[in-house]
């Protein structure tokens, strides 16, 4: 049975779901920061998965990379699926411009986490609701003011 890692439930807000991910938003506002989670229990290489899995991965990433691209104008987007403090798989995308707080450098303990704001954590759900339809999208809408809605979202 698929279980959502506990620090990635801790670090971010749920945003829905394709056919095969999870769509999260990280909650460190100094970046637009999503990450796709396969709903596929004990995953933690994107070898591991299924071809079938594979594929759908790759095609959920673009169609996120495309609509963060859309939304945010970034210089470039960097996607990366690292596995070295969390073993299940994800894929973080992180669009990137130059002059954000970590610019050129990688964002991994660059600086402190910035929190959202109420205002621009709705708006940029409502963006990205109205953003991400196609490849089998379910947006997750309630999110709670304690900020554990990741932890009760149920794919």
């Amino acid at each position: 049975m698929f279980e959502l890692n506990a620090q990635l439930k801790n670090d971010t807000i749920a945003v829905g779901q394709f056919n095969l991910c999870l769509v999260l938003l990280h909650k460190d506002a100094n970046y637009p920061w999503l990450i796709l989670v396969p709903k596929r229990p004990s995953m933690r290489e994107i070898h591991h998965l299924a071809e079938e899995d594979q594929i759908k991965l790759i095609r959920e990433s673009c169609h996120l990379s495309e609509v963060m691209t859309s939304l945010f104008a970034p210089t470039t987007m960097n996607i990366a699926a690292l596995g070295n403090s969390i073993a299940q798989l994800h894929v973080h995308h992180v669009a990137r411009f130059e002059g954000d707080p970590a610019w050129p450098r990688a964002i991994w303990g660059y600086s402190e986490a910035k929190p959202y704001g109420e205002n621009l954590l709705q708006e940029r759900l409502n963006r990205l609701h109205a953003s991400l339809v196609g490849e089998g999208f379910e947006a997750y809408c309630g999110v709670a003011k304690d900020d554990t809605s990741t932890a009760n979202f149920t794919p």
